[in-house]
């Protein structure tokens, strides 16, 4: 029964990554907004599903938006800093980035936060998406966001969607497969994993950790063969002795019957029941292994269960049919180049948005490789990923805006892993920072569109993507280059120049010109030592000084362009000094500084 109708120019309903950043940035813009999340923290993956160890976007330039605003904030807040683990090169405690959407939610007067809810019934007339009803009251809005981890919005609404995959034959992608087979029948999309946290308890004894009623030790037998235990934990490790449970290899994915998240809410929950059941013995099974040093960690999540997750980390949802879909051909590089096409290559269903030529859709950057998962199954998909740093990173591409906008349905903008793309490329859009900023975009076009009193579908593309470069508080990057990182002076300039002249966009993803700011060498440690070129971008570095690390080989990387230059021009077994950050868990140096440059 509905007690109370509230009203909003822009609803968000779900609480993720995506439409966190969309609720955030609508209300930034100036739109009443009201945002209803189903959990108690806001940010999705980033937090309430516990990968806050986030992969994408990592290079110094790719650090726009709110993306690169949430990681100054971690910076800030993060006793210890972010390089903790080898998976990434952020990590943080959960709690300090719920913390950090908190306040950033707090801190917005028009925005109307509601926890503890989720969709029961969409509302629409004809073609229009005019309200959600929850349990006991109900929203209208001038345009609604499904931000909900599974597409739920689109579902309620018979909005079409894509479950599963797609065909060889349907869009041409080079790594779909031909026909249906055992493979695309046990998973239909990729496994999601219910994240737990363990902590190292040192000296102490952790308390025992329980099997779940389907414990089987042999499902986790050689999980971290190759790689020992001490790499193996440091694969997720965080500030403060604690360490995520994400593991791909023999660990805590899980994909049993993953079709039931989208068959009932009985089913959904039977899943969930499970995963989580998997990933407790999995826990489990490393202590079991590895001794009673290591436990569950303690009061990190705001449930009783405070080890474990709030919910699974989904890496795939329903699927909008949207007014372009993008394809794996969308995210893989030009012919001889370090970048994917800027071109709206998207494929199209014939519904042209206005003002989207010739200046391209592009409103959202992501750089990860294509990462599907699939347990006990390796997939093999068309390589994206390229050495730059001194390590291996992603291909840069592009989301266009059209992705986002159904094919037939007004006042409607999706925000979160259910944007129009198909199976294969879901592997590289489905990450952190891309999906941030997919809900940066949706939350500035709606509140445009509530400026313009204008359909999603109407609004002019360019209209959108100034408004992104120019954002007041976090401006976001649309044109990925290598070398043009957000403090430089000509960064729009160079932004809104590769929009007008995308047949120019070089297939180097550099600027012609470049220039760059110094680190502040301060507040890095200083070291010494010989440099070794390996590959032409494989380094390595044999400490002479400080006397504390002599004689250790460590690796260099860099997120910044013009180290990677600079490394690139040194001399095997050169004498050099660095400036910069050690990595135990990686065994890299994270160069900010050179001398000479």
């Amino acid at each position: 029964m509905v007690n109370q109708t509230y009203t909003a120019d822009v609803l968000v309903v779900g609480g993720g990554t995506g439409g966190t950043a969309a609720a955030i940035q609508a209300a930034r813009r100036g739109a009443k907004t009201i945002l209803v999340s189903e959990f108690p923290w806001l940010g999705g993956m980033l937090t309430s599903a516990g990968v806050s160890v986030p992969d994408g976007n990592e290079l110094e330039a790719f650090q726009t938006g709110l993306w690169g605003a949430f990681l100054q904030e971690l910076r800030q807040r993060q006793p210890g800093g972010l390089d903790n683990s080898w998976v990434s090169f952020f990590s943080y405690d959960p709690r300090i980035g719920a913390e950090i959407f908190a306040d950033w939610v707090r801190e917005l007067p028009n925005l109307h936060w509601i926890s503890g809810q989720v969709p029961l019934e969409v509302y629409r007339q004809g073609d229009l998406i005019t309200g959600v009803r929850f349990t006991d009251f109900a929203i209208t809005a001038k345009i609604i966001l499904d931000g909900t981890e599974l597409g739920d919005l689109l579902a309620l609404a018979d909005i079409p969607y894509r479950w599963g995959w797609e065909l060889q034959s349907e869009w041409g992608e080079p790594s779909a497969p031909a026909t249906f087979n055992s493979l695309t029948q046990k998973y239909p999309v990729q496994a999601p994993t219910y994240v737990v946290i363990m902590q190292d308890f040192g000296e102490a004894i952790a308390p025992e950790i329980p099997a779940a009623p389907n414990y089987n030790p042999s499902q986790f037998t050689g999980a971290w063969d190759g790689y020992g235990a001490e790499t193996f934990l440091n694969y997720g490790r965080l500030p403060g002795g604690l360490f995520m449970m994400n593991w791909p290899i023999c660990g805590n994915d899980y994909g049993e019957g993953v079709g039931r998240l989208i068959e009932s809410d009985v089913s959904r929950g039977e899943f969930i029941q499970e995963s989580r059941w998997h990933s407790q013995n999995f826990a489990h099974f490393i202590q079991k292994q590895l001794g009673r040093r290591y436990g569950l960690a303690e009061k990190v999540f705001p449930h009783t269960s405070t080890a474990f997750a709030l919910h699974p980390y989904y890496r795939e949802s329903r699927r909008l049919v949207g007014l372009t879909t993008v394809r794996e051909q969308d995210i893989l590089p030009i012919p001889k180049g370090r970048v994917a096409s800027i071109f709206n290559d998207a494929f199209a269903l014939g519904v042209c948005v206005r003002e989207a030529s010739p200046i391209g859709e592009a409103i959202a950057v992501g750089n990860y490789a294509n990462d599907h998962h699939y347990p006990g199954v390796q997939f093999p998909l068309q390589p994206k990923s390229i050495r730059w740093g001194g390590r291996w990173t992603g291909t840069p591409f592009t989301i266009p805006y059209s992705c986002l906008i159904p094919a037939t349905t007004d006042g409607f903008l999706v925000c979160e892993k259910n944007i129009s793309v198909s199976h294969i490329a879901n592997g590289a859009t489905r990450l952190q920072p891309v999906v941030m900023g997919i809900g940066q975009a949706a939350g500035m076009a709606a509140a445009i569109c509530v400026e313009l009193n204008c359909q999603p579908r109407d609004l002019p593309i360019r209209k959108l993507q100034t408004a992104l470069l120019e954002d007041n508080r976090s401006k976001a990057l649309i044109i990925p280059l290598f070398n043009l990182p957000p403090n430089r002076s000509d960064w729009r300039h160079w932004q809104l120049y590769y929009l007008d002249n995308p047949q120019a966009y070089p297939v180097s993803g550099d600027c012609p010109e470049s220039a760059f700011d110094k680190a502040l060498i301060q507040e890095n440690n200083c070291f010494q030592g010989i440099f070794y070129r390996l590959e032409p971008q494989e380094y390595r570095f044999t400490v002479t000084a400080p006397a504390a690390y002599q004689g250790q080989n460590w690796q260099l990387v860099t997120l910044r362009s013009h180290i990677d230059e600079q490394l690139h021009a040194y001399s095997h077994e050169q004498l050099v000094t660095l400036w910069g950050h050690y990595n135990h868990s990686g065994n890299w140096l994270l160069v900010e500084h050179l001398n000479g440059g």
